[in-house]
């Protein structure tokens, strides 16, 4: 404790508690079950791209978002829409072009930062709880520098966006042609909270509006400005919910594709 001489005057001392945290609620369950979902995500997804089968489905064109675009020489007949050119070697993904990029924009995401932070590092775990590390740094040093690069994998993650946009209208096949059954609703919903998720990104928000001095002076601008913030607010739940529709439509293509179940057809 701070000895009366060496304080300034009027100041009164720090109290000395032992404790670590004065918190008594279930200050620890946020960032237990962040690293449940996060790790059963992860572990779910690395299986699934290594597996390389059971991804596409020829009679209805149905391709999941973890193999597109089917880039390289193993891709099985009809599943590659802009050529195979990598080589067909186990390490190398199947959707080897986008994969890293849609990792790092997910990596760098404001709201993944906080979560990971908080629950793998315990940066802090919780508000008023101590951090676990002896020192703060911030993010200045190597490989943290790096989370400065999220608006440019934006840029990335809106393009495969538009792939899997692609995808999904590409889906509305049967041997035939045009078809309707539960996979397009899986594929479009994907599609869809997959848009929500990417433009409701900070890095958006701020390309569309941020730098305006007038909003009056851009009225677009100001009303695209304002439907992105609406959807900003609700980027965490996008973030959570897109993890969701993601594994969902790959373990549905891949359970379609095994012959594990038919898929439910409304036309043809």
């Amino acid at each position: 404790m701070t000895s009366t001489a060496t304080r300034p005057r009027g100041a009164r001392a720090r109290a000395a508690i032992a404790a670590k945290t004065l918190r008594t609620d279930r200050w620890w369950f946020a960032p237990l079950i962040t690293v449940v979902g996060l790790s059963a995500w992860v572990i779910y997804a690395t299986v699934r791209v290594f597996m390389h089968k059971w991804y596409w489905v020829d009679q209805y064109h149905y391709l999941t978002p973890f193999y597109s675009p089917c880039v390289t020489e193993r891709c099985v007949e009809g599943s590659s829409h802009f050529g195979s050119f990598l080589p067909g070697w186990w390490i190398i993904p199947d959707a080897a072009l986008t994969l890293p990029f849609l990792l790092l924009f997910r990596l760098t995401c404001y709201y993944y930062r906080k979560a990971y932070y908080r629950s793998f590092w315990l940066s802090p775990p919780a508000c008023a709880v101590p951090d676990g590390h002896q020192a703060y740094g911030g993010e200045t040093r190597f490989p943290l520098l790096g989370q400065n690069l999220h608006r440019y994998f934006f840029y990335a993650a809106a393009i495969i966006s538009l792939i899997n946009t692609y995808d999904a209208i590409y889906a509305f096949h049967s041997p035939k042609g045009f078809g309707f059954g539960l996979g397009n609703i899986v594929l479009l919903v994907n599609v869809v909270m997959l848009w929500a998720y990417t433009i409701s990104c900070h890095s958006c928000r701020h390309i569309i509006g941020g730098r305006l001095k007038h909003f009056s002076k851009h009225p677009l601008r100001y009303r695209a400005w304002t439907g992105v913030s609406w959807l900003n607010v609700r980027h965490m739940q996008l973030a959570w919910i897109t993890l969701g529709t993601l594994a969902l439509t790959d373990f549905y293509v891949m359970a379609v594709a095994a012959g594990w179940f038919n898929d439910l057809r409304f036309i043809n």
